[in-house]
């Protein structure tokens, strides 16, 4: 199956999201309209200490009006690998170093309308430095048992869909001992 683009227009070209306008062709021939958002791709970081606890970040999302539950992440920056960038949002949100970083894979959060890929890594952490968000960015960290985290993705009280993967990803791969 492919669909095959006929036109491309930019409706809208901002600081990180672009939003494009379709036409494509379908397998048998007829036409279509597709809305596209691009986005640069993310980076989110399941950092475990020596304990299993896993480093969480709370932090207002406005789109949502509330405070949400987060796994450290980021956006891409051109330049810089997504390892390289998970470091970085890592360090900035938490103050924590990590090592021994195993990749859980990639995510696309909502194939229907974005191109957003966001990879995935666990690490471990020892010590916290002192965390330096972003300016405009408040986060408060809190340190959650990876057993403990879980169960809240169980039971819906992490609606984030990148934290819920690799909160499940880092559990298993914990119990088989690939972590």
């Amino acid at each position: 199956m492919k669909e095959t683009t006929i036109t491309s227009k930019t409706v809208f070209d901002g600081r990180i999201l672009k939003f494009m306008h379709d036409e494509v062709e379908l397998d048998d021939g007829t036409r279509a309209m597709r809305e596209v958002v691009s986005h640069p791709g993310g980076v989110c970081i399941a950092p475990l200490d020596s304990e299993n606890n896993l480093l969480f970040v709370r932090q207002f999302r406005y789109p949502y009006r509330e405070d949400v539950l987060e796994l450290p992440a980021g956006k891409l920056e051109k330049g810089s690998t997504p390892l390289e960038n998970g470091k970085r949002e890592l360090l900035e949100e938490t103050g924590a170093v990590g090592w021994s970083y195993i990749s859980l894979g990639q995510v696309y959060p909502t194939p229907g309308y974005t191109d957003e890929i966001i990879h995935l890594y666990a690490c471990r952490i020892g010590e916290l430095g002192e965390a330096k968000p972003d300016e405009g960015e408040f986060v408060n960290i809190e340190k959650i048992p990876l057993d403990r985290a879980v169960e809240m993705v169980l039971n819906n009280q992490v609606p984030d869909a990148k934290t819920q993967i690799a909160v499940l990803k880092t559990a298993m791969l914990l119990k088989s001992g690939r972590i």
